[in-house]
């Protein structure tokens, strides 16, 4: 299923009806909740898409190594962003997603690209490594 819009609605297809998600701004239980995530995405971001660069499985858990690709609709509107993450999913015994974690670095990969809030975590990020 490439996830779209549209396909949204029938995420049903790949997550079980209790699933959980987890990633550095939500942690939600339940299709509803993941369903709405995923909606709010595409009305935030203009053309947000996963490009999965990896996948490793070991029965019922499964890695991919992805880059989301999206432009911002109300900061930086043109610049092409790219967020580099993984996600580690828990497959439930018919092979739909029981658990799905994301782990992406919330800091380097999106707050030092926004306006104002980039500058003031940069010099963060100096002052600790300093």
């Amino acid at each position: 299923m490439k996830l779209s819009p549209a396909s949204v609605e029938q995420l049903a297809a790949i997550y079980i009806p209790h699933a959980r998600f987890k990633d550095p701004f939500n942690d939600v239980r339940g299709l509803p909740a993941i369903q709405h995530i995923f909606a709010h995405m595409f009305t935030a971001l203009e053309a947000p898409r996963f490009v999965v660069t990896r996948r490793i499985q070991d029965g019922n858990h499964c890695f991919l190594a992805w880059e989301f690709r999206f432009r911002f609709r109300r900061f930086d509107t043109h610049t092409a962003q790219c967020i580099l993450g993984g996600s580690h999913l828990q497959l439930a015994p018919d092979g739909r997603i029981l658990d799905h974690r994301d782990y992406w670095d919330a800091a380097e990969e999106l707050y030092e690209k926004l306006p104002l809030l980039g500058g003031l975590m940069r010099w963060l990020k100096r002052r600790a490594n300093a």
